[in-house]
């Protein structure tokens, strides 16, 4: 007798390719007496490839729930599992990209890329110093290795939180409202060379998970969009962004996404 084996092939492969598992994730603080709820029975999952973005009206607890899946905070109910382990503290696979930057004002761009590989400890300091001169060329700021972050504009801040990104090498990148410091025009210009970066053949990144509440930015990087409520936040729809690269922002299907995106924020 032959058994038909393609079925439990096929489940396997999907559960492979799914490396972020956010599975009816909840979290609520406690106030004294009180239980403020501010993120409630949230599930969705990340592919191989996939570049995710997630919004909701300010305050809604995005950025929660990002700390939540990064492993710095614990949910209150439900799980994260990347490849299938669940997330219970940070983890070496996925690294976070602050809001603010997260650079220490007394470190220069050389030193603060090489903080996360040092404090690791798997590399020599020649080894970490070898890796992060070579991230630095790689998001342009060759010749800045000894400057300052408060000798930096906005943009380069980025490029370094970038860099550090690329040079500790995780599978799952989240990034909290990476563009929302800078002006429109370097924004703009950071956006097209920060997804080269982060999602193609040389990099170790397989996943990105974006926070932002910028619709057009939305729909010009991500694969697809989880629309979060008011807080508690739930999810709204979780949309998949079906457009060639690189993307026109003057189309007509562009609009049609900003349009529906809207809407469903307000």
């Amino acid at each position: 007798m032959t058994v038909n084996n393609d079925r439990g092939t096929n489940e396997q492969s999907i559960v492979a390719a799914t490396l972020l598992n956010v599975d009816r994730v909840g979290l609520s603080y406690k106030l004294g007496k009180e239980s403020l709820k501010v993120v409630d029975n949230i599930s969705f999952t990340a592919k191989k490839n996939e570049f995710v973005a997630i919004t909701g009206p300010s305050g809604c607890g995005k950025s929660s729930l990002l700390r939540v899946i990064s492993g710095l905070q614990q949910s209150s109910t439900g799980t994260v599992k990347v490849k299938g382990n669940i997330v219970s503290g940070p983890t070496d696979e996925v690294f976070m990209i602050f809001q603010n930057f997260a650079l220490l004002p007394w470190k220069n761009v050389l030193d603060n890329i090489q903080l996360p590989l040092l404090s690791r400890g798997r590399l020599s300091q020649n080894d970490a110093r070898t890796k992060a001169l070579k991230v630095i060329q790689e998001v342009g700021l060759k010749g800045f290795e000894k400057a300052y972050p408060g000798e930096l504009s906005g943009g380069m801040k980025q490029r370094v939180g970038v860099a550090r990104a690329l040079a500790v090498e995780p599978e799952i990148l989240l990034m909290d409202e990476p563009f929302n410091a800078l002006d429109g025009l370097t924004a703009e210009h950071l956006r097209g060379e920060i997804y080269s970066l982060l999602i193609g053949t040389e990099s170790p990144i397989n996943v990105v998970v974006m926070v932002s509440h910028y619709v057009d930015e939305i729909v010009e990087l991500a694969d697809r969009v989880v629309v979060l409520s008011n807080r508690p936040a739930k999810v709204v729809e979780d949309m998949p962004i079906d457009m060639p690269r690189p993307r026109d922002k003057g189309s007509e299907r562009f609009h049609h996404y900003v349009d529906k995106i809207y809407s469903l924020l307000t």
